[in-house]
C-alpha cells in the first residue's frame, strides 16, 4: 500500500529539503508543482526549486487540479512530491472564490489520497502559529489553509513538522 506523507512547517523551515530527502530512496520520482511564476521574484523561487531537485524528477505543473494530476501520473512513478498545498490554497481562492468550490477540490484530493497511485509526499506551510491577520482575505486564507492541512494530515500515514530544519514526527 502506498504511503501518504504530510510535511508541514513555517516558511524556510526545511520542508522542501526534507521532502526531497524522503523521495531520494525511490527511483522513479515525480514533482507536482502548484506555484505559478506571476512575477520575477516567484520565477526566481521556482528556478531555485528546480535546481535544488535536479533532473531526477518528472515535473508536472498544476496550480488547481492536483487530484487529476495525481490520478494521471505515469504508472512507473514510485513517489510524487506535491509542493505545496498552501500555494494551491491561494490558487483556489484566486480562481474559485467560494468556500464551497474550494472545499469541493479539497474533497477530491482527499478521495485521491485514499488510494494513491504511488507514495505521496505533500508539503504545506503551517500558517496558524502566527498572529491573527489584520484583514478579512488573509484570515480567510489562513482558515482555508488550516482546514486543508488538518484534513490532509488526518488521512496521512505519516506527518512531520519541520522547525529550524529539524523534523519532528507527529504521526
Amino acid at each position: 500500500m502506498s504511503k501518504v506523507i504530510y510535511v508541514t512547517g513555517g516558511a524556510r523551515s526545511g520542508k522542501s529539503k526534507f521532502a526531497l530527502d524522503c523521495a531520494a530512496q525511490y527511483t522513479k520520482r515525480a514533482f507536482l508543482a502548484t506555484a505559478e511564476p506571476f512575477d520575477e521574484e516567484m520565477a526566481e523561487r521556482v528556478k531555485l526549486h528546480r535546481e535544488e531537485r535536479g533532473n531526477g524528477f518528472l515535473t508536472i505543473e498544476e496550480p488547481v487540479h492536483i487530484e487529476r494530476a495525481l490520478i494521471n501520473l505515469p504508472e512507473e512513478i514510485d513517489v510524487v512530491i506535491v509542493d505545496c498545498l498552501t500555494v494551491w490554497a491561494g490558487n483556489l481562492m484566486h480562481r474559485l472564490g467560494s468556500n464551497q468550490a474550494i472545499m469541493s477540490h479539497v474533497d477530491r484530493l482527499l478521495d485521491a489520497l485514499q488510494n494513491p497511485p504511488c507514495n505521496c509526499i505533500l508539503v504545506s506551510n503551517e500558517v496558524g502559529m502566527g498572529i491573527v491577520p489584520d484583514n478579512t482575505v488573509a484570515r480567510e486564507f489562513r482558515d482555508i489553509a488550516g482546514t486543508i492541512n488538518q484534513k490532509v494530515a488526518n488521512v496521512s500515514t505519516e506527518a512531520w513538522l519541520l522547525c529550524s530544519g529539524l523534523p519532528v514526527k507527529l504521526k
